[in-house]
């Protein structure tokens, strides 16, 4: 989840590649770094903490020369500091590596073994170690590169650059995500497209276990057996303005605000006016035969497809398993011959994700994959996918992404419906079109950022929040209470609202605020009672519900935010927007870093 850029260029380097990095920071900011050649030789310049660190340490000390690599890093191996940060060196090499590997303290061993000293606690110094090795034995850099790739074990990306080689740079992917970029005698390597966004438009994906020889002239992509392969060179969407704040405050925020358009991207992209109806031409899995459907996600994701577990089984009458990535392969599931894997993933890259898709595949099951990003590993690996068009998403705590996920996965619930004859068409025009409406209802409840400024000041006082919900609420109210606690480090958690008198009422006091996700549908008033029991104990109570829900209940909340009223179909993505924007101004108020909490790092691509 570290994230890399290289440049093979014309002009100095070391600017471009810090650029470059600041659109990588939300992979990682426990540390930064930056090696170029210089007359040939390699030089370095490293910094703890964030990007602004190594800013002004290029500034006091810059670096010269047209070819080099940088790395901005989120901790596995070693805690963050200068002397664990990357690119790491040799005499010979400089390496910058995203991801772990499995093997280095036996690779590290046999090294040490041999006279090599290591300078930090990192898996990633070994690569550096083994390329020199191969080099002092009389090996060319490709040779050595190819030897020290057989040698590594573990799921990683990796770029490397030589003393006295102006002309040459490697790189290589296996698990992790790694794109080459082409310019005007110009190659570029990074982790992703945003990266290189300020550079070219014109990128190619590698494929897992490629590796890849760089020269100006010159691009040699190789596969995981050595043998020479052509990947397809792509105009990339990602641009220059998708990745600003504008006029925002933070990514996050600015990603708050444009969850109106963007859900209105899924919408049109699927719904035809005309007809009333949802439609996915692109789709060639029948659900009409699907015994069984099994759904994998991660963190945000998860909650998403926690909501469509409850959509899939209420209106395709479809029964679902649904699984936390990182367990799935572990507790051995026994999978429907026949059967579907869904997988869900903004970056479609997270490592244990990828790992339960293959698992999947192995077993026998089709796969769909609803993602961010058409070209990573998890759409190319899949049968079928159906992106979710939020455009680049920068804020660690995902916002635009999951609400994109719930009207993607919305509208190939409707389609799973209709092949299974469970929606007759006055239902499906029912529900499409309260898909179709709902930018504009996100949009009005964006009118409500103020309140929710408001209501902030109070929940900034708190020690610990709880959530609760009832029917696909639970799962907005379990998201909302894992944005509080990325992003504003405030303990919160969310429950379905009929667990509450299972244990958790016991911490109920005045202390501690319960924001309750109560759109007035048929669980409505079930979750009603769930606030008298609530205000029973002294409990602070902050409603989220249309007015209906609201008037029902008034006299037992604290506060109260107004959103529209709507289909309880698409009620859990107009819910999401105020847990959000609530998290946020709870964020900003603590002074936290909004874009980049602490520990935490965009895409996960290890596990």
């Amino acid at each position: 989840m570290c994230g890399i850029i290289g440049i093979l260029g014309k002009a100095e380097a070391a600017p471009i590649l810090l650029e470059g990095l600041k659109r990588l920071e939300y992979r990682g900011y426990d540390s930064a770094g930056i090696a170029t050649l210089v007359n040939g030789h390699i030089e370095r310049r490293r910094a703890e903490g964030k990007l602004g660190n190594l800013e002004r340490c290029l500034a006091s000390q810059p670096l010269a020369g047209t070819i080099g690599i940088g790395h901005t890093r989120w901790a596995t191996h070693g805690v963050p500091s200068e002397a664990n940060a990357h690119p790491h060196c040799t005499d010979k090499v400089a390496v910058v590596h995203n991801g772990i590997i499995e093997n280095f303290r036996d690779l590290r061993g046999r090294l040490v073994a041999k006279g090599c000293r290591f300078a930090s606690d990192t898996d990633s110094e070994v690569i550096a170690h083994l390329i020199t090795q191969h080099m002092n034995e009389g090996q060319p850099p490709v040779a050595a590169f190819e030897a020290t790739l057989r040698q590594l074990e573990g799921a990683f990306a990796v770029a490397v650059i030589f003393r006295g080689e102006q002309n040459l740079m490697i790189g290589a992917r296996r698990g992790s995500p790694l794109v080459v970029g082409y310019g005007e005698g110009e190659v570029f390597l990074g982790s992703d497209a945003i990266a290189l966004a300020h550079l070219t438009r014109q990128i190619s994906y590698l494929d897992d276990g490629d590796w890849v020889v760089l020269r100006n002239d010159r691009v040699d992509v190789r596969d995981a057996n050595g043998e020479p392969v052509k990947r397809e060179v792509k105009t990339t969407a990602a641009s220059l303005g998708e990745i600003s704040k504008g006029n925002h405050r933070h990514y996050m925020l600015k990603e708050i605000y444009e969850q109106p358009t963007v859900i209105g991207n899924v919408v049109n992209a699927y719904f035809n006016p005309q007809e009333r109806s949802i439609s996915l031409p692109e789709l060639s899995i029948d659900f009409a035969k699907v015994p069984r459907l099994s759904m994998v996600a991660c963190g945000t994701s998860f909650y998403a497809a926690s909501v469509a577990r409850y959509w899939f089984e209420r209106y395709a009458r479809l029964p679902v398993d649904i699984d936390i990535a990182s367990e799935f392969r572990y507790r051995e599931p026994p999978l429907a011959e026949g059967g579907v894997a869904l997988f869900v993933s903004q970056s479609g890259e997270t490592m244990d994700t990828l790992a339960a898709l293959r698992l999947a595949r192995q077993r026998g099951q089709r796969i769909i994959s609803v993602v961010n990003v058409p070209e990573s590993s998890m759409a190319r690996e899949s049968d079928a996918v159906l992106p979710t068009r939020a455009g680049p998403e920068i804020g660690v705590a995902s916002t635009k992404a999951f609400t994109t996920q719930l009207a993607t996965l919305a509208c190939l619930v409707i389609h799973a419906a209709k092949q299974r004859g469970m929606l007759d068409r006055a239902k499906e025009a029912e529900l499409s079109l309260a898909l179709a409406e709902l930018p504009s209802r996100a949009a009005e409840v964006l009118q409500h950022d103020g309140r929710l400024r408001e209501i902030a000041r109070e929940i900034e006082k708190a020690q610990d929040v709880l959530y609760i919900g009832r029917g696909t609420a639970q799962a907005v109210a379990m998201e909302g209470a894992l944005k509080l606690k990325e992003i504003s480090y405030i303990h919160a958690e969310g429950y379905a609202a009929g667990e509450l008198k299972h244990g958790p009422i016991a911490l109920i006091s005045e202390a501690v605020p319960v924001v309750v996700v109560a759109p007035s549908d048929e669980l409505f008033e079930k979750t009603a009672s769930n606030v008298q029991e609530v205000a029973a104990r002294g409990g602070r109570v902050v409603l989220l519900s249309d007015a209906h829900g609201i008037v029902d209940i008034a006299d037992k909340t604290w506060q109260a935010v107004e959103l529209p009223r709507v289909h309880p179909f698409v009620a859990p993505m107009l819910y999401a927007i105020p847990v959000q924007l609530l998290a946020y101004h709870v964020a900003v108020l603590k002074g936290t870093d909004v874009d980049q909490p602490r520990n935490l790092a965009k895409s996960v691509t290890v596990e």
